[in-house]
């Protein structure tokens, strides 16, 4: 079973898993943040900035960005727990989302959760070890008539079938 990450490493610790932050990193948080203003309405677009970099928000980037603005890093990470398009845990590569929405589910879609947990050996919310990917589940992709729909980064994959998990996954991590 692939080991999975569930907590966030510190700087300088030696390792250089996919959630270390080192030097490098700081550096580039620096420079997302002195590309905005230092007023409060930058918090959200610095922040989706930082996740987009990173695949998460470093506590480090939202302490910067809280000092950068002047405000209280209370502030920014009430910002970045409220929305979901954040996450202040790292996240993979490819981004697998299975759509739970109602005709999702009424067409098999916990099978097919069922079959991305299987063949990653990770459950919904978690990082695969190598940092290539994660699962999650949304409410609602929009695409009803293609149903059960699973979105991996922005290709989607309509009237899945769990037969069909391990050939997508085996695709994406750059198998055969």
């Amino acid at each position: 079973m692939v080991a999975v990450i569930k907590e966030r490493r510190v700087l300088d610790s030696g390792d250089r898993g996919m959630n270390t932050i080192v030097a490098e990193d700081l550096a580039r948080i620096d420079e997302i943040i002195a590309g905005y203003p230092r007023v409060e309405s930058s918090v959200t677009p610095a922040l989706q900035d930082i996740n987009a970099e990173f695949r998460y928000i470093p506590r480090e980037g939202g302490e910067r960005l809280a000092q950068h603005v002047g405000i209280p890093c209370s502030k920014v990470f009430a910002v970045a727990t409220f929305y979901r398009s954040f996450t202040l845990t790292p996240r993979g590569e490819h981004m697998v989302k299975v759509c739970l929405g109602t005709a999702c589910h009424l067409r098999g879609a916990p099978r097919i959760v069922d079959a991305f947990e299987k063949s990653l050996g990770i459950e919904i919310g978690e990082t695969t070890e190598d940092g290539m990917f994660s699962l999650d589940t949304v409410n609602c992709l929009g695409a009803c008539a293609l149903a059960p729909l699973v979105k991996i980064d922005e290709e989607d994959y309509g009237k899945m079938k769990p037969s069909r998990v391990p050939k997508i996954v085996d695709r994406h991590a750059g198998g055969p």
